[in-house]
């Protein structure tokens, strides 16, 4: 399905949010998410459905100095 992902468009087989962050490689490292606009805390991942067209921010924390 076509998905809106930080704002670029990407074709990905996936259900759940969950489901579309291992796909982007993010499985297993600390973000935080917003679906739509909305803020999706990890524990709700798992069970987020995704449709077709949904917008999905991923922010990552950067380290520096």
């Amino acid at each position: 399905m076509k998905l809106i992902v930080n704002g670029a468009e990407h074709d990905l087989a996936a259900a759940t949010l969950a489901e579309a962050l291992d796909r982007l490689d993010y499985a297993g490292r600390v973000v935080a998410t917003a679906l739509n606009g909305r803020f999706v805390p990890a524990r709700l991942r798992a069970t987020t459905a995704l449709a077709e067209g949904d917008a999905i921010e991923i922010l990552a924390p950067l380290q520096g100095g």
